[in-house]
């Protein structure tokens, strides 16, 4: 990890621009060698997806030392969170684990907001469990840049996104596999012997919270089994957060 003395990228529109095009001709792993040197601050951002675990591997090959931000919406599958034990134990990350406001345990959560807020509000859901946490998460760690395992190919708001980007809030947000398919991120995690969650071997490409998400039928695409049968593409983790919060 750099030291927080590194100096804050400062970026208009034609730098962002310039760099992007710089960066779209790079391997991941040389994208992310230019970020650790580049950015103060910087955190991998990730639920131990297949892309996530992909960085998290080239970064420890890299010899690259990231901290972990992990938003625990306590609704996630009994096999992500063994995952994210088994993901902290092979490459020895400082993991920050981060929960939704005032909640520990599931029952806490449907204490404070009631059972089933996904159905009856799923903004104000996704903000309590994603949204609101990983604000407060980049807050209390002094975060400025985050590495995320977002891909084009998985289509939907991430279908045009750029390498870098930063957001209204100042965050920047880095996207070393933009340029990846599923099939390039699955050939490295098999070839690399990189744990992955056991639900990929049941038919699972995305894997989110457990009441949200279904294995993907063949001929589907990737995310297909997120939020099947509704118009939505995002978790809100990366929507505008001001929009949200208000």
């Amino acid at each position: 990890m750099p030291s927080l003395s590194a100096p804050v990228l400062q970026l208009d529109e034609s730098q962002l621009h310039h760099i992007n095009s710089k960066l779209s001709a790079m391997e991941p792993h040389q994208i992310l060698t230019w970020a650790s040197t580049t950015f103060a601050g910087l955190y991998q951002e990730t639920a131990f997806g297949p892309s996530g675990n992909v960085i998290s591997d080239i970064l420890s090959s890299q010899g690259i030392s990231v901290p972990v931000i992990f938003i625990d919406t306590l609704h996630h599958f009994d096999e992500t969170l063994d995952l994210a034990r088994r993901s902290q134990e092979r490459y020895g990350f400082d993991l920050h684990t981060f929960k939704p406001e005032g909640c520990h345990t599931r029952e806490d959560f449907i204490a404070r907001h009631g059972d089933n807020l996904w159905k009856r509000d799923d903004l104000v859901y996704d903000y309590s469990v994603k949204v609101e946490p990983a604000r407060r998460a980049y807050e209390t760690l002094g975060a400025r840049a985050v590495i995320t395992g977002r891909r084009r190919s998985q289509k939907g708001d991430r279908a045009t996104m750029p390498i870098v980007e930063i957001e209204s809030t100042g965050l920047v947000k880095i996207n070393p596999l933009a340029m990846w398919s599923f099939q390039q991120v699955w050939s490295y995690l098999r070839a690399n012997e990189v744990p992955y969650n056991a639900l990929l071997d049941q038919g699972y490409k995305s894997v989110g919270d457990y009441h949200s998400t279904r294995p993907v039928k063949e001929g589907e695409d990737e995310r297909a089994g997120r939020w099947a049968g509704e118009e939505k593409t995002e978790c809100g983790l990366h929507k505008d957060y001001f929009a949200m919060r208000a």
